[in-house]
């Protein structure tokens, strides 16, 4: 069995083919097809959805713009993966009670379809309102309460970025201890073993993708690793030049409502973290080289806690799935 300090054994180049772990399976997204692959009842069921993609010029695919584009396209996808692979699962929903009156009336007046969307957006605005309030909110709420004794606006972003780190390791360390979800981790260790294997240019044989390494320098942990980091910079800077812009505020500093003005300026400028993020993301993931090592270094460590070794059945729903977005062209999937 191979562990995760194996190395595929070479990269001849890099896709930017991606995926996510499932309840039992897994999504694969590529150029313009995504695929969910879920084991049910001891065999793989497959399901391909084209992709709609905005022309080459549209200001959706501009640098910055992508970024935040790409994001909330990925979260809609990924519930709406997740929703599907419940359904498609050996339990399914044959585990759930009937459906609630408020969730029956639901789908009367609005119809099957409108009330699934409604059930992904609220489900999608639920993860996003939990991530933002555990992971920037709840720091910015610590860090008003030392603001007292921090001196600049450096100083008190460092701090409020040292506790949204804590967090988000300790709520990634304290997910993965869960049975659970160590499953699901196994198979999300199956998907980076399965592109591995590809950008390896290696047939897509179970023995072949069991020997890649679990970690992958464009996973979703390091982007939201990135992030974090990322967002102390962002947040010291574009804090700096409001209180520059804006003397009154300035005088203003220590009072409840400048606490609260600044923690909803910040969350303003979570989009800009999220697009340069993307950016810094994409950059790295096309170039391999000592200073890209060393910058995707801690997000690749971070996935041993959130990738497990996968056992042969889930190697096989990856390469499924692998194989169902492999476009036609080749080379149409270059990252």
């Amino acid at each position: 069995m191979s562990n995760s300090k194996n190395q595929p054994c070479c990269e001849k180049f890099k896709t930017a083919i991606g995926g996510q772990a499932l309840i039992e399976g897994i999504m694969m997204r590529g150029p313009d097809k995504d695929a969910v692959v879920v084991r049910s009842g001891g065999e793989l069921k497959v399901e391909i959805k084209e992709r709609k993609l905005p022309p080459e010029k549209s200001p959706l695919r501009w640098p910055l713009i992508r970024g935040v584009v790409n994001f909330f396209d990925s979260q809609v996808t990924g519930v709406k993966a997740l929703m599907r692979s419940a359904d498609l699962s050996p339990e399914g929903f044959e585990e759930e009670g009937e459906p609630s009156k408020f969730e029956k009336w639901l789908e009367e007046k609005l119809g099957n379809e409108k009330f699934q969307q409604v059930i992904i957006g609220v489900s999608v605005a639920l993860g996003l309102g939990m991530s933002v309030g555990l992971f920037f909110l709840l720091p910015m709420i610590v860090g008003s309460f030392l603001d007292p004794w921090i001196e600049g606006t450096l100083m008190l972003n460092l701090v409020e970025g040292a506790v949204r780190i804590c967090i988000f390791v300790a709520y990634i360390f304290l997910v993965s201890r869960m049975e659970e979800m160590k499953r699901v981790f196994a198979y999300h260790g199956a998907e980076h073993k399965t592109i591995r294997c590809y950008e390896a240019g290696l047939p897509l044989t179970v023995e072949n993708v069991r020997a890649q390494t679990r970690l992958h320098p464009r996973c979703g942990t390091s982007f939201l690793l990135v992030v974090m980091i990322l967002s102390i910079l962002v947040f010291s800077v574009a804090s700096s030049g409001l209180l520059a812009a804006v003397p009154a505020l300035a005088a203003m500093e220590g009072s409840v409502l400048y606490r609260i003005i600044m923690m909803g300026f910040k969350l303003l400028m979570l989009p800009l973290v999220v697009a340069i993020a993307y950016e810094i993301n994409r950059w790295v993931g096309r170039h391999d080289n000592w200073f890209t090592r060393v910058l995707t270094y801690p997000g690749m460590w971070f996935q041993n806690f959130t990738t497990n070794e996968p056992d042969d059945s889930m190697i096989e729903a990856g390469i499924a799935a692998l194989q169902a977005v492999i476009p036609e062209e080749a080379g149409a999937d270059r990252w």
